[in-house]
Order: C-alpha cells, then sequence, then structure tokens
C-alpha cells in the first residue's frame, strides 16, 4: 500500500543521508571543496538547508523567490540569507537576456521592455530576438526590472551537488526521485550488506573519469568537433571494468557517427581501438566499404575463429558469402540453423483493434491447453528468481548505495565470471530439484522488490506454478546458460506466448509474426539455439482472412 510522507522535510532528510555516506564511504576521496561543504551544511539553519535542497532538486540554477514558495521553509527570502553568506547562493546575479526571459512572463516582458504594439503581440522567442541586439551584456536581475517586488537567487553550487549525486549513486541517470520513490512505496529495493571494498569509485581518478567521459558526451551530443571531444576523452584505468565500458559505449557512438559521415579511414581507427560489442564487426564493414575485401575478409576470418558473441557471429556469417565472392574464392558451404516449428494461420481481423499477439493466444487458449502472452518476462524472472542471491550477492564494485535495482556491473564482460561459483551453485539445484522450493520462497519473500530480471506485473501465481510443472529443469537450464552468456542481448529476444499442457506436463514457445512481419536477428537467434537443444519452439504466421 502506498504510505503518504508525513515528514515535510523528507527531501532534507534524503539529502543528509546521501551526504552522511559519502563522508563515511569515500572520505578519502573527496577533493577540498567537497569536504568543506558536507562539514559546513550541516550547521545551517534548517529553513537554509531546506530551501537549498528545493533548489538542487529543481531544473537550472537561477531562481525567483516567488517560484519557492514552500509552507514547511516559511520566508524565502530569510531562509536565502545564510546560504548567501556562505556563498552557496548568490542574491539578485548578474543575467543576460535570454537568462532574464526564462524568469519573466510575457505580460512582465512588455511592461519592463515597454514593448511596441506590433512587438508585444509576438511569441516570446521572437520578443527575444527583437530585443536581443539592443540589450547585449549583462544585468543583475534588480536593473532589469526594478520595480518587480520579488528577489532572485543563483545557485553557485549545483555542479558540486551533482557531482555529489554521481558519487552516491555512480551514474547521473538517477536522481533525488529515487528517494522519494522508495519513501512512497512505489519502487523497492534489495537490501545488500555494503562491504568497505563495495565502493563504486576507489580512487579520485575515477571519479574524474567519470566526470570527463559524461562531459565527453555532452560535448558529442551537443555537436562539438569529433577530435576535439576525443582529444578529452580518459584512458581509464584497467581495473575498472565498468568505467571502460561507459568509455567504450561513447567511442562506439563517435565511430558511427564517423562511419554515417562516410569518413571510412577514421571509422575504421575508432572500431578498432574499441571493445564495445559489435565494434570488430563495424570495422569489417567499413573495411568494405572502404574497398578493402581482403583486409575486411581477413579480419573477419580472425573474428569467426573466436566470436565475441552469438550476435557477432551472426553478422560475420552473414559479410562471409560477399566478401568471399569479391575475392574470387569459392562460395562457403551454406549454414543451415536448426529450424522451430511453423503454424500457419489464417483468421478473420478482429473487430477493435488489438495486437496480433493477442489474437493468436485468444484463438490457440483452451481450458486444457492455456496460452499466455509472456515475451521477455517468464524465463527472465524464472532466472531471476532462482539465481536472486547470486545476482544481488555484495561483489566488490557491484553495489555501492541502496538504490540499486542490479548490479553496477550488469553488462560487463566480467559478470559471471566474478560469479561464477555462485551461479554454478544456483543452477546445480536444476538438477536436485531444489529450484522449485528456491523460486517460489523468493517469488513470496521478494515480490515487488527492483531486479533487472524480474516482471512482477506479469507473472503470477498461477503461470509460475504451470511454468514449474510443464518446463524440464534441463530446459530451464539451457535457457538460463545463455542468458549468462551476454546477458545484456540474451534477456530479449524471447518468443511471445507460451502453450501449456498441464496434464501432459509440456510446452510450447510461439513466436508470432502477423502479415508483412518479419524475425529479429535477437529473435532468430533465441530459435536456433532453442530448437538445437530441443527445447519446443514454433514460429505462427497470420494472415487476414479476406
Amino acid at each position: 500500500m502506498i504510505k503518504v510522507l508525513e515528514n515535510p522535510f523528507y527531501y532534507l532528510e534524503n539529502f543528509h543521508q546521501v551526504l552522511a555516506w559519502i563522508s563515511e564511504r569515500y572520505d578519502d576521496l573527496l577533493n577540498a571543496e567537497e569536504r568543506h561543504f558536507l562539514t559546513v551544511f550541516p550547521s545551517l539553519p534548517q529553513p537554509s538547508r531546506a530551501l537549498f535542497v528545493r533548489m538542487v532538486m529543481r531544473k537550472g540554477t537561477v531562481f525567483r523567490a516567488s517560484k519557492l514558495v514552500y509552507a514547511e521553509i516559511g520566508s524565502t527570502h530569510e531562509a536565502a540569507r545564510p546560504l548567501a553568506e556562505l556563498g552557496l547562493i548568490e542574491e539578485d546575479p548578474q543575467l543576460d537576456l535570454d537568462a532574464l526571459f526564462d524568469l519573466l512572463q510575457k505580460p512582465e516582458i512588455v511592461k519592463v521592455f515597454q514593448l511596441a504594439p506590433h512587438v508585444r503581440h509576438l511569441r516570446k522567442a521572437e520578443q527575444l530576438e527583437a530585443l536581443r541586439e539592443e540589450y547585449a551584456g549583462e544585468r543583475r536581475f534588480s536593473a532589469w526590472y526594478a520595480h518587480a517586488g520579488d528577489h532572485v537567487y543563483r545557485n553557485l553550487t549545483q555542479e558540486l551537488c551533482d557531482r555529489l549525486r554521481l558519487i552516491f549513486f555512480g551514474n547521473y541517470h538517477q536522481d533525488w526521485t529515487d528517494f522519494v520513490l522508495s519513501d512512497l512505496g512505489i519502487h523497492q529495493y534489495e537490501k545488500v550488506e555494503f562491504s568497505p571494498a563495495a565502493r563504486g569509485f576507489r580512487s579520485r581518478r575515477d571519479i574524474d573519469d567519470f566526470l570527463a567521459i559524461h562531459q565527453c558526451h555532452e560535448r558529442f551530443a551537443d555537436g562539438e568537433a569529433v577530435a576535439d571531444v576525443l582529444a578529452d576523452l580518459p584512458v581509464c584505468a584497467p581495473d575498472n571494468e565498468w568505467l571502460r565500458s561507459r568509455r567504450s559505449k561513447l567511442m562506439f557512438a563517435i565511430a558511427q557517427h564517423v562511419e554515417k559521415q562516410r569518413d571510412w579511414p577514421a571509422a575504421y581507427a575508432l572500431y578498432a581501438d574499441c571493445d564495445y560489442p559489435g565494434a570488430r564487426a563495424r570495422a569489417i564493414r567499413v573495411l568494405e566499404k572502404n574497398d578493402q575485401p581482403r583486409e575486411a575478409f581477413d579480419l573477419l576470418q580472425s573474428a569467426m575463429q573466436a566470436p565475441e558473441s552469438e550476435a557477432e557471429r551472426q553478422h560475420l556469417l552473414r559479410m562471409a558469402p560477399r566478401l568471399a565472392r569479391k575475392l574470387g574464392h569459392a562460395k562457403p558451404p551454406p549454414v543451415t540453423p536448426a529450424q522451430a516449428t511453423r503454424i500457419d494461420l489464417n483468421l478473420p481481423p478482429p473487430e477493435e483493434a488489438t495486437y496480433v499477439e493477442f489474437v493468436v493466444r485468444d484463438h490457440l487458449h483452451s481450458d486444457d491447453a492455456p496460452v499466455f502472452y509472456v515475451e521477455n518476462s517468464l524465463m527472465n524472472s524464472l532466472f531471476g528468481l532462482l539465481c536472486w542471491d547470486v545476482v544481488f550477492a555484495p561483489i566488490p564494485g557491484a553495489f555501492f548505495h541502496p538504490y540499486h535495482r542490479g548490479p553496477a556491473d550488469l553488462h560487463s564482460a566480467d559478470f559471471q565470471r566474478r560469479r561464477a561459483r555462485q551461479f554454478a551453485d544456483a543452477l546445480s539445484q536444476l538438477e536436485s530439484g531444489e529450484y522449485r522450493a528456491t523460486i517460489r520462497a523468493n517469488y513470496d519473500a521478494k515480490h515487488g522488490i527492483q531486479s533487472p530480471f524480474m516482471y512482477w506485473e506479469a507473472i503470477d501465481a498461477e503461470l509460475l506454478d504451470l511454468a514449474l510443472d510443464c518446463i524440464p529443469p534441463l530446459h530451464l537450464k539451457r535457457a538460463f546458460e545463455r542468458i549468462l552468456l551476454d546477458i545484456k542481448s540474451n534477456r530479449s529476444g524471447f518468443p511471445d506466448l507460451i502453450q501449456f499442457w498441464p496434464a501432459e506436463r509440456r510446452y510450447n514457445m510461439i513466436e508470432v509474426k502477423g502479415p508483412g512481419d518479419r524475425l529479429q536477428d535477437n529473435q532468430l537467434r533465441w530459435i536456433e539455439y532453442c530448437a538445437a537443444h530441443q527445447m519446443p519452439i514454433s514460429v505462427c504466421y497470420l494472415q487476414w482472412a479476406a
């Protein structure tokens, strides 16, 4: 049940929790500015601290006092005074015309600038352009708008607070709303034991490298010259896999951009220097585009000796015949993958718009053989329930705050290797028969807790019981082993439907394709894998009856 927050200063308590956590775990990594803030902030009056956090949580850095009215704080101007004295905020800051327009409403703009009739009816953006040349430079808010009857403040420490948020969360996509959603009971998180070694940042270099990578990403997104961005992209510590992964992801995006510009040599150099999944296959393709089929074929042959993943192998097999033909080689023998059973249906179109998967589900469903729409939810959830303790094991560097949906290194190349013994123990339950009790116990005990593998809204007790009764443990083991081979890629691509025959303790997975639809690459890989391991799988092709 969702609760109502009774403490009006809940956001301030959450902010203090972050500061205490950072002070306790990262004090040796903080710079002088960060350490000073952690020391002086708690000494401020409560209304001042609350007002500051309200500013930090809002978008931007410049605010009008009239927009910062909170009952628990009282007088905004009085609360702001100690913040200004400490230099955390600036009162009546210098503003250029763009910043001023962000603060003013259209009637105020008309009043401040005494706009002529032909300008006052323009849109706000057009008014800004009309005034820009005449009002260049900066002025204090009080000079722009002397009779506003309002105060304006600029938060001078937003960058510092964003840095502290980064140190706490280990990323920029989580923010203060995670605390609120947890406090309200909307999101629940697994409680993980945090050892001193389980720090996401192990040195100041890690923090600085993360910040530099993030800044490079922002500059690239803003269209800055690729050469300038790459010049500032740091070389991360070799023992920090998750930071190196972030750097590689940005390099891959930059290489794709350069490839689209048809700068083949530069694109190849970037791909060749990048270990992000898919980079090697793109390097081969760029060599081919640059009329270097011999070099492309040689790199392909080398890659085929040790493909980085099933996805890469799939791409290589598609490129091989074309490159061989360009070099005058004999056509390689075709690779015939294991095939799924084919189902062809010709059904009348539904009276109301709906998904083709639901049409097929309802057509095949019967009391004796129920059909469920599950897609990626069922197998991932069964895996997540069986391996819950492994996924949330307190491995160093995996968890470093209480609001993790999953381990920070989930997509790292060594995720499975670092937990190999624990995963082997968990999967051994599929041979001993203990898996049923473990899955059911975790379903009851962990229900609703965030996990990268769980689809709580899609898995109910009926579906869980049918799956455990009808899917052989060997098939579960095969599916789980493939998930672990490449978590990022193999958590998706599962068939849309699953049908159970409880009396016969069997099942069938069904991928549905409507008119004109085709199988995607990740679906093809799962189909081939399941068919090769005698796991029942079908592809249903639906056509609408005339």
